[in-house]
């Protein structure tokens, strides 16, 4: 009963027309920055932060909490329409919602993205409400070793996950771990790999590089082709909603892609990310339906999994914040920043000194989500207009929004100079035939598995025992290790080839 006295309470604070009123700005706001190629949740609220400053605390948090949302489903647009990851978990949702697009169905890709967020987010929600405190046992238990053997499944999935070669997405994601290592060490703080160059000391962005190797990259590839071979976005759209056969087929996987980012968004350190990426891996292991699409040729489970688990771990990512007073990715860092800007000090005591708050912002993201649903499936049809715009007028939008996105993130122009480089190595992957997803995970990664390790050795006193004395991270290695031993064996090997074939 408490619960439902806890959720009357957040309700009533939700439903005051200010608040209403700063949610579906924060939602309209959010969605609109973010359709823009390149600018993800982070960039959108570091650029909107200032904007809230003079709110109320509570109306504050509501509106960049819609802010988040908003920004969250226009990067998963941007990736089924142009090809462009707003954000690193829309890298999944690009591979089959951009080849969805390709083929005509864009209008099914944006709508099964949306509701499968729609029905993530609430259940998300739901279980931020009423598990909120025993879920925050299970983060308690994740020391330095279980980080480092989580983030080494996420690579190894990252290689199951990766078309082509074993021995290419291997390399993929080595290269993005020595990407990920250019910058300041963490503990002794000399630049590392910069080359006396003061711009690299803080290391290579993952909107560089993302922008760099899957905008430009395209682009380059596109213009590098004949005018009547070249990708163009004129594709006849066929419907705007999802068949009743595409509903069957997307609803056991936004189930599990619900259930996986639930689970994983509580973990402190990208658990939304690693969510994207198993979902994701976990619909390419289920088996195909007769005269179901290939994954990576354009199957909406592809879109709808990896979508709700984002969005559900995007939910239960508040569970550490608001609990814990521990941010768990760079939005949630933000949210911190935000919170103590108006004297709010992130931790257990948000429960207990400011129900009101702590409620009021459960309530309000229902009602962010079902703002979301309401404003964007009408608005679906505007969005398919992008692709009967000429590929002339295009590319330099592209380009141009780009250079905007990266700008705005750093202020920096080194990095729009950076993000033509990454184009032409892009460029160069998509004629070896190489898959740039690994390389991303593993930048993001590489970073936070080096910080990970040191600290757990530096716990142990140098002894590297500790990763299989500890049951949970001896766990989670020994999937990684059996998940590697599986995708290895011949049989599995050549129906993993089958499966990324392409017309």
């Amino acid at each position: 009963m408490e619960l439902f006295d806890n959720l009357a309470l957040g309700f009533g604070v939700a439903f005051t027309f200010q608040n209403l009123m700063y949610a579906l700005i924060g939602c309209l706001l959010g969605t609109l920055i973010g359709v823009l190629p390149g600018v993800g949740p982070v960039a959108t609220i570091a650029m909107l932060l200032p904007a809230t400053y003079a709110l109320p605390p509570i109306a504050a948090l509501i509106m960049l909490a819609g802010i988040y949302y908003g920004a969250q489903y226009g990067g998963s647009t941007t990736a089924i329409l142009v090809n462009l990851p707003g954000e690193a978990s829309s890298v999944v949702t690009m591979i089959d919602g951009y080849q969805m697009a390709r083929k005509g169905r864009a209008g099914p890709a944006l709508a099964a993205a949306g509701m499968g967020s729609f029905f993530a987010g609430c259940v998300g929600t739901l279980i931020l409400a009423a598990f909120a405190a025993p879920l925050t046992e299970v983060a308690f238990k994740f020391g330095p070793a279980e980080y480092f053997s989580l983030m080494v499944l996420g690579l190894i999935g990252a290689v199951v996950l990766a078309s082509g070669s074993l021995i290419k997405a291997v390399g993929m994601i080595i290269l993005g771990l020595l990407i990920g290592l250019i910058g300041t060490d963490v503990n002794s703080g000399v630049a590392r790999y910069s080359f006396d160059i003061p711009e690299l000391t803080d290391g290579i962005g993952f909107i560089v590089i993302a922008m760099g190797v899957f905008g430009y990259g395209e682009i380059i590839s596109n213009l590098a082709k004949p005018a009547e071979q070249r990708e163009v976005f004129t594709a006849k759209v066929t419907g705007l909603m999802p068949t009743a056969q595409d509903f069957k087929n997307m609803l056991p996987a936004v189930l599990r892609g619900t259930f996986l980012g639930s689970t994983l968004g509580i973990l402190p350190g990208g658990g939304a990310l690693l969510a994207a990426f198993a979902a994701y891996t976990i619909e390419k292991k289920t088996k195909l339906k007769a005269g179901e699409i290939p994954f990576g040729q354009g199957n909406i489970r592809g879109v709808a999994a990896p979508e709700s688990a984002n969005n559900a771990a995007s939910q239960t990512s508040f569970i550490p914040l608001l609990t814990l007073g521990i941010p768990p990715n760079a939005v949630m860092a933000l949210m911190v920043g935000a919170m103590t800007i108006h004297n709010i000090q992130p931790g257990p005591q948000v429960m207990t000194s400011n129900p009101e708050l702590f409620w009021g912002l459960i309530a309000s993201m229902w009602l962010g989500n079902a703002m979301l649903i309401i404003l964007n499936l009408p608005l679906i049809g505007i969005w398919i207009k992008l692709l009967s715009v000429p590929y002339r007028w295009l590319f330099p939008a592209i380009v141009l929004f780009c250079a905007i996105g990266v700008y705005s993130t750093n202020n920096n122009t080194f990095d729009i100079w950076m993000v033509a480089g990454f184009g032409v190595v892009g460029y160069v992957f998509i004629k070896l035939g190489m898959e740039p997803a690994p390389l991303l995970l593993g930048l993001i990664l590489g970073p936070m598995m080096e910080e990970n390790l040191r600290r757990a050795m530096l716990l142990s006193r140098g002894d590297w025992s500790v990763f299989v004395t500890r049951p949970l991270s001896a766990t989670l290695l020994a999937v990684a290790l059996l998940l590697l031993i599986i995708v290895a064996l011949p049989s599995i090997k050549s129906k993993r080839e089958e499966a990324f074939v392409e017309d």
